[in-house]
Parts: C-alpha cells; structure tokens; sequence
C-alpha cells in the first residue's frame, strides 16, 4: 500500500495514509526516526497538508473566517495586487491591516511575492535560477542538503515521500541559494525557511523569496559564526526588560542567555514553534511589517510563559525554565490570542534599531568588528520597495490560463458572408413542362403545383409567359480532327413540342384511319455519325389536319407532306407497311441531344 502512496495520498485520492507497521517503504520517507514515534496505523490530513497529529493544535486555534468575508478579502486583495506599487506607497497602512486580518489562503503565496520584493527580484534576474539550477553546486553542501532534507516538516504530504516532488525542489531552491551566494553557503535554518515558500509558490519563486528573506529581513542570520543572531538575542533581552521585568530578572538570575532558546524561533521564524495556522499569520505580518513582528512574538511567548509569579514558581531553576521554553503552553500559541497580544505590543521597527545600535556598540566593546558585514536590515515591505527600483512592468502578473478567443477580422468576415449569403435572391423553380412522349412509367405532372408556379411568374411580371418554341434537332457531321460542323445538306429534323395543356393525356392520340392505302415515298435523311438515328420509309398522308402532336420531317421542295411519326408500343389500325415506326424514337432522340445535337 504504501508503494501506492503519492506524495502522502492514496492513489484513490482518499484523505487518509495507513501502515504496515514496520514495514516501510525505502522510497518513502515513512521510518525515520521522528515519524516512527507517535505514528499510529491511521491518520487524517488536515487543510494545511500535515498527516494527523503533527499540528494538533493548528485545528483548535485556527480562526474559522466566514466563506463570504473569504471571498471579499479575495477581492480586496485582487484589487491591490494589481495596483501594488501605487498601494504601497500610498496606501501601505490600509495593506498592513489586510496583513494583520489575514490574506486569504488563496492568494498567499502570490502576496508574499509581492511583500517580499521576490516578484521584482525575479523579474530583474530572469533566468538567473534556471541558469543555477542548471549548474553543479559545491560537493560540501551538496551533501549537507541531501541529509537534511527528510528533516523537513516530514509529516506534510509535501515532504513525506523519499525523493518525492517536495524534497527534490527543496534540494534545487537550497542548491542554487549555495551557488547565488558563495560566500554565505548553506545553513540548516534555511531549510525550513524554503520549505515553507515551496509550500505556497513554484521552486523558482521560493528560490527569490529565500533571496530576499537571508538579505533584506535577517541578513547574517545564516553566515558563519552567527554573530547577527546572537546580537539579536540580546537586543529580544534589552526589550525584555521593557515589555516584562519579572521575566528578564528570572533569566538574568538563573543566567540564560537569549541564544539558547530563541536561536530556533528567529532562525526559523517560528515556523517549527508555533501551530501552523498561527506560524501562516505570523508570516503575513513578518513579510510586511519586517523583523519587529518577530520579537514581538518572542516577546509575547516569553511574558506569558515568565511574567507572573506563579509561572516562575514552577520553575526554579535552569533546567526547569529551559524546559518550560521548549514545552509552550497551547492556549498562548493560539491564532487568536497571539496575534492580538501581538499587535497589542508597544514595539516599533525604531525601537529595534535603536536597541541594535546600542548593542553593536557593546558588541564592538566585547568582541571587536563584526567578522561578517551584513547588508543594512529593511523593515517591511515598503522599505524595500523603496530601497529597490522597479518598473510597472516588473510588478506584472504574468498570467497563467491564457483562453484564445477568434480574431475580430474573422468574426467580421463571417458575419458579413452571412449576411451578403442572406440577402441573395432565390432564383425561381423552372416550370415543368410534361412530356408528350411520356411513358406509362413516368411520374404524372402536378396540375397545382404548375398553377401555382404560373401564379409567382405572373406576379413577377406584368407579361405573359413567352410561347413554347420548337426544338431543332440537327444531326451534324464530325470533321476527322474531332469537331462537329452541321452538315451542308438542307433537310433539318424539326420536332414542333405542343403547348401545355390541362388535357395532354399520358396516352397518345388515336390513328387516323384511310379507307384507301397510303402510298410511301422514301426520305433521305442526312448522313449521321450517329448510329442511333436510322432511316425508314415515311408514310405520306393527303390532308391530315395532325400538326399539334406529331413530328413531320422537311423535305426539298416541290414535296410537302409529312407523315406522323408513331413510337413502338403505339397499336396502328390497317397494314402494317401503311404506318412505319421509327425504333428508339424517344431513346435516339436524348442520344442526339446530349452527343451530337443542338438544342
């Protein structure tokens, strides 16, 4: 099961790891010697990340904001990180109380960016952390990194896997800090400082607020010999004496030094001290207001853990007050009552540095200069801005989900093809004209719809339908090239169509009958390439009156008489030699129209 987990969740994305007792796996950070104690068989993850118990009491002090004071802050929020540079230097009391109500967990990492000055330390470096990324850091704190990196918040579902995703960005953020300072190196308070960044931002990202935390709001925490974080104990010890003076006494008489027990809570920010929903609103203040938020912090736990008689009776000596730090009471680590202790004490960013005047000179008097020079500590978010030059352009949110919508011109060009293909006429349906050679199998003629089309064209204009003309069927005679020239010969088929007529019938006329027998004549046709046309005897018949429905052919004169032309299946009364047939009449008739004939 436990080679099924991802990053601390199983595959079927439940919210909750189980163990096999001891067996655990080797890519998994499960096993070592912090998780073993206390790990039972099942845990829940809570909303930070963390596997049940590590941040027991995150879910007691945490401050439930209702879902629509959430999603206003959101909006607030929106509206000042787009703004920034004008909200900063205009406006930074109204970003220092959004600060201290909370920044919503939805826009945490990107505010922090902005708080602290990473965004346009970024911008102005860009592809400074790839290009170390990229690199070969020094072999000594390469093998410092690897070993701390399982020490790291190990039951966050972010760092809980051997060699997961977590951890492998923890390594590149520390890696390339070793290669961007030198001089500085690698410290193991760092670890939890980038840890916490990549919690709520990209490695490259986590890697410039790192930058940023080491040299503007703790510079010399993390250089060697730890010279600016013991000058800071004994300013938190100076302000003590201030802020809570049965406390200072206590510690002076049973002579503790500050750097025993506040080493891990300003190195670290508190984040391996403090519930993690109280660690988030520390870090809010922190990155805005600067390292005055820190002491106030140790300033509030030391007074409520020493300032009263009754505390101090529990612990007598050394021993019983270093345990008494090392053990915080809950109810005075709870989001609520810390922040507003917090923001209710008396201690200014000049404070701090009239008190780190006083004892660098005391410092100087003691211990000579300073072996490390630190750069000059800013305090807030706005002294940085102040401190560093930026451009519009740098405070920029590149965006994330780019949604492509179609270009205005095409938008345009269809628009107008639908319009210009709306407002073209139709063109009018052509009149049907029935065949009056129609077979028995043909479709009959729809008498209405025709009356209906007479109608719309009678409408359309004022005149009459032009008349039916005659079709000239014309047989001509192709050349050797290929082309088809009329043929010199005058005889010309001429096939006369009747007028519609409401009383065309499918079924031909009847034979005109002759008491006496027609003699035949026969007609030359032209010659024709066309094998469908063939040429027979035509029957002449002396005063037929049938000019309407039959097809009579022209020949030279003196002769006049035509005789009708019958197709096959028509029955004829009399010899059968008196009314010839042409074979195909209807047949050869589209051949030569659609091959060699003009219409």
């Amino acid at each position: 099961m436990m080679a099924q987990l991802e990053n601390g969740r199983l595959s079927d994305d439940t919210m909750s790891v189980r163990t096999l007792g001891s067996q655990f796996d080797e890519e998994s950070s499960f096993g070592s010697d912090s998780e073993i104690n206390g790990f039972t068989s099942s845990r829940q993850i809570d909303k930070y990340g963390f596997i049940g118990g590590a941040q027991k009491y995150s879910e007691e002090s945490a401050q439930d904001v209702p879902l629509e004071v959430l999603r206003h802050r959101e909006v607030k929020w929106l509206d000042m990180l787009n703004h920034w540079d004008r909200w900063v230097s205009k406006r930074f009391k109204k970003v220092r109380l959004r600060c201290q109500k909370g920044i919503p967990p939805s826009l945490r990492g990107r505010a922090w960016l902005y708080l602290s000055g990473g965004k346009v330390k970024r911008e102005q470096n860009s592809g400074k952390f790839k290009e170390l990324d990229s690199m070969e850091g020094d072999a000594k704190w390469i093998d410092v990194i690897e070993r701390d990196l399982h020490r790291q918040f190990p039951f966050h579902e972010m760092f809980v896997s051997r060699g997961g995703h977590g951890q492998q960005d923890l390594f590149r953020v520390l890696k390339a800090y070793t290669l961007y300072r030198p001089d500085e190196g690698y410290c193991q308070a760092q670890a939890p400082i980038a840890a916490v960044l990549l919690m709520h931002m990209p490695a490259e990202d986590a890697f410039w607020g790192l930058v940023q935390i080491c040299e503007k709001y703790l510079p010399g925490y993390y250089s060697a010999g730890l010279e600016a974080i013991q000058l800071d104990g004994q300013i938190l010890n100076a302000l003590l004496k201030r802020v809570s003076p049965p406390a200072y006494r206590h510690l002076e008489k049973h002579k503790i030094e500050p750097i025993l027990y506040m080493t891990e809570w300003f190195m670290c920010a508190f984040s391996r001290t403090l519930p993690w929903a109280s660690v988030l609103r520390v870090w809010d203040m922190f990155l805005c207001d600067g390292v005055k938020i820190i002491f106030r912090v140790g300033l509030v736990l030391l007074k409520c853990m020493l300032g009263t008689r009754e505390k101090l009776k529990a612990c007598p000596g050394q021993y019983e007050t270093m345990e008494l730090l090392r053990a915080l009471e809950p109810q005075y680590m709870q989001e609520g009552f810390l922040i507003h202790q917090v923001l209710e004490l008396p201690i200014s960013a000049r404070d701090v540095e009239r008190e780190h005047r006083v004892q660098l000179k005391r410092w100087r008097k003691t211990h000579g200069e300073l072996s490390y020079k630190s750069p000059p500590r800013m305090h807030g978010a706005q002294a940085i801005m102040s401190a560093e030059p930026h451009s519009r352009q740098d405070l920029r949110q590149n965006p994330t989900i780019i949604v492509e919508y179609p270009q205005l011109s095409d938008t345009k060009s269809e628009s107008t093809r639908i319009k210009k293909r709306s407002t073209i006429r139709k063109a009018p349906i052509p009149l049907e004209v029935p065949n009056p050679y129609a077979l028995p199998t043909d479709p009959k003629p729809d008498p209405l719809k025709n009356q209906a089309q007479d109608t719309s064209s009678n409408n359309q204009s004022s005149h009459p339908p032009p008349s039916l003309q005659q079709s000239l069927l014309t047989t001509p005679e192709k050349t050797p090239a290929g082309k088809a020239e009329p043929s010199s010969d005058p005889p010309t088929a001429v096939i006369p169509t009747p007028d519609p007529s409401p009383n065309l019938s499918r079924i031909p006329p009847p034979p005109q009958t002759s008491p006496t027998p027609i003699p035949t004549y026969p007609t030359k046709l032209p010659h024709s390439s066309n094998p469908a046309i063939t040429a027979e005897p035509l029957p002449i018949t002396k005063n037929s009156g049938n000019t309407n429905n039959s097809a009579h052919l022209k020949d030279p004169p003196p002769t006049t008489d035509s005789t009708p032309l019958l197709p096959d299946d028509t029955p004829v009364n009399g010899n059968s030699a008196a009314a010839p047939r042409v074979p195909g009449l209807r047949n050869s008739c589209e051949s030569v129209g659609s091959e060699d004939t003009y219409l």
